[in-house]
């Protein structure tokens, strides 16, 4: 088949948000060609929108109103005179329909064909298409049949630990991992409502859940010409909640046979489906070399920049120029990687609190250059972090001449980064690229889970000086005090326990021995510390507690404090105060009110007035930044109260539900 005549897009609409749509528009402007761009309510002075040449409002946050929607995403491709348009990752670029509805609209579309979409996207479809090229394929079921009575009977037959994955989508939503069927039904219910609310599907497939693989992908890259080449692996093992932190190219697991075997057989399954432009072959290697095909991600992958520096390619300007007709000028044996990349992802999130999405507006964002390290950001100072959106802020690419070098330049980067106003996994990232397995490739999907220490370091080594250093910029702070000459008590809560302190404005407190100085009485698990004094100089700190001095650098903001300590970054949270009168920092005047760590939306209200709950019950489940999250009991208690209903769309904070003792609910009898 001949070439198709070349077709050279002039102006590109870029469909997405975020870092992807910077880093997109970048490349078309290398390519000669203008971005444009689209924008929510909640994005209006986002950074990407200032990336463009033009952008157009296309509706209000949620995303289901504006990214989402293909209607209004085809009718600004229309509105800003695009003649191509680039999907991204996320939002609506698996999705067959709207690459049709983008064709039909007259556009070019830069990506795979609707129907490879539609046959690559629908993880079911692929894996029978993934067979037939002679792939292998996990153990499990993608049938049609999608009664819950024929999941659960799968499942029996699979065996535990069984995965439940969306049919429709990637990205970790719509997944669950099940190790006792007894908790399928719940587990399947929650992957459908995810699965929905992200895909627009809630069709599930089962796998078998293998026992510490290690996850490598290739780069596929495919022009009209029927050429269909790979660009190496990567290796993506290092995961939260079966979504990606740290990936790496090439990948200590391969060899130079392996990585033939294993990207023929991507090329197999890319070929399948006649795929075009760039999509990416996902695949499960277990320890004896043995690997299965997981799925193929028809679009562009966020981890795409390690490829890039490892085989010298700019990925995003060859989408654009095979997708105006231009053909792949290569041979699958000159695509030799050269040197060592590895990506960082930065999350709003805040690992010590089970990867709680963090919001607000970053008030510091720095993130330091260096000669051997790309920054791809899509925030800045100022930018604000909502609940609709995914959490990632930005990616830190490293690259050297080996793995080593790239592994050193991307924690100098790590460790100079600072960001306030949101939490951000900035210090768990720093603790894997630290920790001795990592360094020496000892990775698996099952790293964190294998590392439990990782997402709550450093405590042990700084004691109580973070601490000190935090309260002393709170106390400085005029933003701390809501009400003027009044002893006001707060809360800190961080580094995995509640901190709680009791100061007026003139920050007079009682000291061990009974003089009084300005300062602050502390109290941890319920006994006086010491008492502070400090100096704060802008961001600068000094602190006397007892007869020791501490210093730091403290930004404080509507949330909490950002605290750099030792070289180390802590992230401190204000929670609810305690009670007046001394105690337990535990005490709190809300011990009984089950509060909404973030805002949100009421997914699901598991209890109701009177009910008896247990420890680590469900109460609640909340959705925001695409992922449910589970609000569970701290303690045995009585249902007082319930103040939400599912759909309901609550703010931080806000009680949901109202507990009691159950001596105290007898006592009203």
């Amino acid at each position: 088949m001949p070439s198709s005549p070349p077709r050279p897009i002039e102006r590109l609409l870029i469909a997405n948000r975020g870092e992807i749509a910077i880093r997109i528009a970048r490349a078309a402007r290398e390519s000669g060609i203008v971005p444009l761009g689209i924008y929510s309510d909640a994005d209006e002075r986002a950074a990407h929108v200032d990336a463009m040449d033009d952008a157009l409002r296309i509706g209000p946050g949620p995303a289901s109103e504006s990214y989402l929607d293909i209607g209004r995403v085809v009718h600004a491709a229309r509105e800003l005179r695009a003649d191509a348009l680039h999907p991204g990752y996320g939002f609506l670029s698996e999705r067959a329909a709207f690459a049709r509805a983008v064709i039909e609209a007259g556009v070019v579309f830069v990506g795979p064909t609707p129907e490879a979409i539609a046959a690559m996207g629908d993880k079911s479809e692929a894996k029978r298409r993934a067979r037939e090229a002679g792939v292998p394929v996990v153990p499990g079921y993608d049938g049609d049949d999608q009664t819950t009575a024929r999941l659960r009977a799968e499942a029996e037959t699979i065996g535990t630990p069984v995965l439940i994955k969306a049919t429709a989508g990637g990205g970790g939503r719509g997944m669950r991992v099940v190790d006792d069927l007894a908790t399928f039904e719940d587990a399947l219910a929650a992957a459908r409502r995810e699965a929905q609310g992200a895909f627009g599907d809630d069709r599930v497939l089962l796998e078998k859940y293998l026992t510490r693989p290690r996850h490598i992908e290739f780069q596929i890259l495919g022009d009209n010409d029927g050429t269909t080449l790979h660009f190496g692996e990567r290796e993506c093992s290092i995961q939260r909640r079966h979504q990606k932190l740290i990936e790496e190219a090439p990948s200590v697991a391969l060899d130079g046979a392996l990585r033939e075997r294993m990207g023929a057989a991507a090329v197999r399954a890319a070929q399948a489906v006649g795929y075009t432009n760039a999509g990416t072959v996902e695949f499960l290697l277990d320890a004896t070399g043995a690997f299965y095909f997981l799925e193929m991600n028809a679009r562009l992958q966020v981890e795409h920049p390690v490829t890039e520096s490892v085989y010298g390619i700019d990925l995003v300007r060859r989408q654009l120029a095979i997708a105006g007709g231009a053909a792949l000028d290569l041979r699958q044996e000159q695509i030799v990687p050269g040197g060592w990349a590895i990506e960082a992802r930065i999350n709003a999130e805040d690992p010590q609190h089970d990867y709680l999405p963090a919001t607000g507006t970053i008030t510091r964002w720095n993130v330091p250059p260096a000669p051997d390290v790309r920054i791809d950001a899509g925030v800045r100072d100022g930018s604000a972090v909502s609940i609709y959106y995914d959490s990632l802020l930005a990616k830190v690419i490293a690259s050297g001449p080996d793995r080593h070098a790239a592994i050193e330049a991307l924690t100098r980067t790590l460790a100079a980064t600072h960001i306030g106003g949101v939490a951000t996994n900035v210090p768990l990232l720093l603790e894997i690229v630290r920790n001795p397995d990592f360094r020496r490739g000892d990775t698996a999907t099952t790293f964190l889970g294998e590392h439990p220490a990782l997402a709550t370091p450093q405590r042990a080594a700084a004691g109580d000086g973070p601490l000190f250093v935090a309260a002393a910029a709170v106390l400085a702070d005029p933003r701390s005090w809501r009400v003027a000459g009044v002893g006001i008590p707060l809360r800190l809560q961080g580094e995995g326990r509640d901190v709680a302190w009791t100061a007026s404005r003139t920050a007079a407190a009682a000291s061990r021995d009974g003089a009084t100085q300005p300062g602050v009485l502390w109290r941890l698990d319920g006994e006086p510390a010491a008492v502070i004094a400090g100096e704060v100089v802008g961001e600068r700190v000094a602190v006397r507690a007892g007869h020791e001095r501490h210093a730091g650098r403290a930004r404080v903001d509507a949330a909490g404090v950002e605290v750099t300590y030792a070289r180390r970054d802590y992230r401190f949270t204000f929670a609810p105060p305690p009670k007046l009168g001394g105690g337990s920092a535990q005490a709190t005047a809300g011990a009984d009110a089950v509060v909404s760590p973030m805002p949100g939306k009421i997914i699901k209200v598991a209890v109701g007035p009177g009910d008896a709950v247990g420890a680590r019950d469900l109460l609640v489940v909340l959705e925001a930044m695409k992922m449910e999250h589970r609000i569970e009991a701290s303690r045995d208690g009585i249902v007082r109260a319930v103040n939400v209903e599912p759909g309901a769309v609550v703010r931080g904070g806000a009680t949901l539900i109202e507990l009691e003792s159950p001596v105290d609910s007898k006592q009203k009898e």
